[in-house]
């Protein structure tokens, strides 16, 4: 894979743990670094006129800020540094993505995230339901992983219900990129009624989940070996928190069948899973290659 990554930086640790992990996806793909940081927009409120040497100094502040970002990067891994104005930080994210045709925007947790956790803000839940382009979310402590540890495994969580195209898509870019083992992963939970003959829909739910991991399976490079794992439990985040997790994985997740194509929509099993899983998460647009390839 040769292309971009933009991941959006703010100074904080957060900000930090962003570009620590793209720096990493970045070289495991062959992909340029693009570090960008959004300044306000010109929509300011007419009570406050546009002043320019404050302007000026912000710029001067964001283009410092940037620099510290950049020299923290590995010097084998390409970066260069963007410093845009847009209305919101998530739209001019995606407007630098759209102007580079990047494969992924990558952005770290909300401010009170715990360390190994997720927690999305503002930002971050716009551009899981307004961007056509991959949404990489990083835990908070991400920057503590060496940059040697690189990409060591990619879990793909397989839904239940058809329409997995895109999802394995982009695992079958990833695994051709980083040459990563693969592990298939779906979940089986009961969250029922104590009444609920849940012996019956465990079986039932086994024979889908069988059905279903076994075709994802087939969407995979030929001779590539898959582990396959069910994740069982009483909750979805009950079933996620019983996984072990490598250092240097990456869950790839789709978006809800709610989702218009190309858009990304965070599903609600996706969300409860954000709570337990320790590692940066990329979530896929719906019917994204589909979509694109019959345009």
């Amino acid at each position: 894979m040769t292309g971009h990554i933009v991941v959006g930086y703010t100074a904080t640790k957060t900000g930090r743990d962003a570009v620590a992990f793209a720096a990493r996806l970045a070289y495991a793909v062959d992909a340029v670094l693009d570090v960008v940081v959004i300044l306000p927009g010109e929509g300011r409120s007419v009570i406050t006129p546009p002043d320019a040497s404050y302007d000026r100094l912000l710029r001067e502040q964001a283009q410092r800020w940037i620099a510290e970002a950049i020299d923290r990067i590995p010097a084998d891994v390409v970066a260069h540094a963007h410093v845009r104005s847009a209305e919101s930080f998530a739209e001019g994210l995606i407007e630098v993505a759209h102007e580079l045709a990047a494969a992924y925007i990558v952005v770290g947790a909300a401010d009170g995230a715990s360390r190994g956790r997720h927690r999305l803000g503002t930002t971050t839940t716009e551009l899981l339901h307004s961007s056509d382009v991959p949404v990489v979310l990083v835990p908070r402590g991400a920057r503590k992983i060496a940059p040697e540890t690189g990409i060591t495994r990619l879990t793909v969580a397989v839904g239940t219900r058809p329409g997995a195209d895109a999802l394995m898509d982009d695992a079958q870019s990833l695994v051709a990129a980083t040459g990563v083992p693969v592990r298939l992963l779906s979940l089986l939970t009961v969250d029922l009624p104590p009444t609920a003959d849940t012996g019956a829909i465990r079986l039932a739910g086994s024979t889908q989940v069988d059905e279903v991991l076994a075709a994802a399976k087939t969407r995979l490079p030929e001779g590539l070996q898959a582990e396959v794992v069910v994740a069982e439990g009483e909750s979805i985040e009950d079933a996620v928190a019983h996984l072990d997790w490598q250092p240097g994985e990456v869950l790839l997740a789709g978006s809800s069948r709610l989702a218009q194509p190309r858009r990304l929509f965070l599903g609600s099993t996706a969300a409860k899973m954000l709570h337990e899983v320790p590692v940066p998460v990329i979530v896929v647009p719906r019917t994204r290659h589909k979509e694109e390839a019959g345009s």
